[in-house]
């Protein structure tokens, strides 16, 4: 069934090709190869390469590496794909630096350069894609085909440009949450600002932090996608004026900045939440910080762990937390929220999109060839 289950998604994923056109042009008159209808069509005998980019490299086999749950999935992947599309597509992927691949996707695309097949990229890149041009308006082709109505629409609006135009096409949602060491905790994990405070302030009298976040600049300033929207999103804030302009002074984000603050201010949130390189883990994983608000696939780097209880997680790998998880030593929590607020958990969707330019008429005899 696991094997069938990955098969099937690489089936959704070739209906997700891309091209390497680099400028938006009109779709062009059917070429040779195509069928009346449209559809593109792979000659007898004729094996075409099929290019990713992603950050994970099947390569690296090393066992330390941060990317290795990925690295693995691409080398069980890879293989199986290459076998169910036998004499019609070979899988080559070039691994990408993930904090430069978007930059250097807009580069490629406006320079003309060589492209990817195919490109897994988050959601909260969609308005970079959008104002620079590098990917197309989905809309009509992706409406058209029989699992769009099956599609979550909280997925498609994390899709959606702000013009209105589908930029990408939904595979997977990333939820954020809060890794919760329970024994800091006694009472459960708090549920408002306030209560967040006070626990701040216990914790500290124990020489103790309440929490770690990504407080730092680091990577283009990446950490104001994960703990700081978190806060921003539970206070009932946002970063834009729900037409792709920014929009930061509201009344919501400012009372949000301001609790952050009080907890920086207060002592409650250790100076290493600051240090960029994602040094604000460690403070989780000695347990000097209470908790950890990254998101879901935080799980596969935050490791080794050692409980408050002195429980102990060595292994070195993705399966620290989940031992921890499964101990009960660690429980997964919503971050803290005003009365009359949503906690927010920042669903980031895992999306694959096309370059301006792609045709895709062809698509359609690319997904039925694994049906």
């Amino acid at each position: 069934m696991k094997r069938l289950w990955t098969l099937m998604s690489m089936v959704l994923l070739m209906s997700l090709v891309l091209s390497a056109c680099a400028t938006p042009v009109a779709a062009p008159a059917a070429p040779a190869g195509e069928t009346a209808g449209g559809e593109a069509s792979v000659s007898a005998g004729e094996v075409k390469d099929f290019t990713t980019w992603y950050q994970y490299d099947e390569n690296n086999e090393d066992p330390a590496s941060d990317e290795r749950v990925g690295n693995q999935y691409l080398r069980d992947t890879i293989p199986a794909f290459n076998e169910a599309f036998t004499g019609q597509w070979n899988w080559v992927n070039q691994p990408k630096a993930w904090d430069r691949m978007a930059a250097e996707l807009v580069a490629a695309v406006q320079a003309g350069g060589d492209v990817p097949d195919l490109f897994e990229m988050g959601s909260g890149q969609v308005t970079q894609f959008y104002r620079n041009g590098t990917m197309q308006d989905l809309n009509e082709w992706a409406s058209a085909q029989p699992w769009f109505a099956d599609l979550d629409p909280s997925s498609i609006a994390a899709c959606t440009g702000p013009d209105g135009g589908l930029y990408c096409v939904p595979v997977a949602e990333r939820p954020h949450l809060v890794y919760v060491w329970k024994d800091r905790f006694p009472e459960g994990f708090p549920t408002t600002p306030d209560e967040m405070l006070a626990d701040g302030e216990r914790l500290k009298g124990e020489g103790l932090y309440a929490m770690t976040f990504f407080g730092s600049t680091d990577f283009d300033g990446e950490g104001s996608t994960r703990g700081v929207w978190m806060t921003i999103s539970s206070f009932g804030g946002t970063y834009d004026d729900g037409a792709g302009n920014m929009l930061l002074n509201t009344p919501e984000n400012v009372a949000a900045v301001e609790f952050l603050r009080t907890m920086v201010q207060s002592g409650y949130v250790p100076e290493i939440a600051f240090a960029g390189g994602f040094q604000e883990e460690n403070a989780f994983k000695d347990a000097s910080a209470g908790a950890f608000p990254p998101g879901l696939f935080g799980y596969r780097y935050v490791n080794p762990l050692t409980a408050p209880n002195g429980n102990e997680y060595t292994k070195g790998n993705e399966e620290d937390m989940l031992d921890a998880i499964d101990a009960g030593d660690v429980i997964l929590s919503t971050f803290v929220a005003p009365e009359g607020q949503t906690p927010g958990c920042e669903v980031a969707g895992s999306a694959s999109a096309f370059q301006s330019g792609r045709p895709t008429q062809k698509l359609p005899s690319i997904t039925s060839t694994g049906s």
